[in-house]
């Protein structure tokens, strides 16, 4: 069954007039293949409320729901719907996000940051399909890592990634101290490289086609390591 699948079964629980954010809801507690039906429909719907178009998918939209996620023309359609669903609903950004924080966690994830890094680096894949960073996009992706419990620095570390011209502080992006040690920050690396393991995304419910998201991140971080290594051997 394909994730696309498993979305519209998700869509068709909502009963009349009942408004997306409502899905949050019905997917609390369940298992992996399911918790990635709500990685996609959450990038999707925040997606929607960051959006400055007129409710409407955009070409640059639709390009950027396919850098982080495989869709064929069928599943567009699908996107589509998620996207104008969510751009209709009167709650508030802030609603969603509340919901979706609350959706990923649990008992045994109480905190889940990696997986609300992967949401946010979704988004701002979306936020960049114009190849700009507004400041309105700036605030808005900044207040959801916010709610998601993402502290700044590591907001500065995802944006320095992915907003080309941003400085790159290499401790922020592998979020140690500046004076932390040789020890720490291997460490740091090691943990960095383990969590962004293309199958460790999957295993936290980020859907297979997503988990490519990590490609850069990783490069990003192997850079920092390298760079941090060399300065502090000198």
């Amino acid at each position: 069954m394909s994730i696309w699948t498993r979305i519209s079964e998700a869509l068709a629980a909502l009963r009349q007039g009942e408004p997306l954010a409502h899905v949050f809801d019905l997917l609390l507690g369940v298992p992996a293949p399911e918790r990635s039906v709500g990685f996609t429909i959450a990038v999707i719907a925040l997606g929607a409320k960051m959006a400055k178009a007129d409710g409407q998918v955009t070409r640059d939209e639709v390009a950027a729901f396919r850098r982080v996620f495989t869709l064929d023309a069928d599943e567009e359609q699908n996107a589509a719907r998620v996207f104008n669903l969510a751009r209709q609903d009167v709650a508030g950004f802030d609603v969603y996000a509340a919901k979706i924080a609350r959706m990923f966690r649990d008992k045994d994830h109480p905190d889940n940051r990696a997986l609300f890094i992967d949401l946010i680096e979704g988004l701002f894949h979306i936020a960049l399909a114009d190849d700009i960073l507004h400041d309105d996009e700036d605030a808005f992706l900044a207040h959801v890592a916010e709610i998601f419990g993402l502290d700044d620095r590591c907001y500065r570390a995802i944006r320095a990634r992915l907003v080309e011209g941003t400085r790159r502080d290499p401790y922020d992006l592998l979020g140690v101290a500046h004076d932390a040690p040789i020890e720490e920050i291997r460490a740091a690396w090691r943990q960095a490289v383990k969590e962004n393991h293309p199958d460790a995304m999957i295993a936290r419910g980020v859907p297979p086609e997503a988990a490519r998201l990590a490609e850069r991140r990783l490069i990003a971080i192997n850079e920092a390591w390298d760079e941090l290594r060399e300065r502090l051997a000198a």
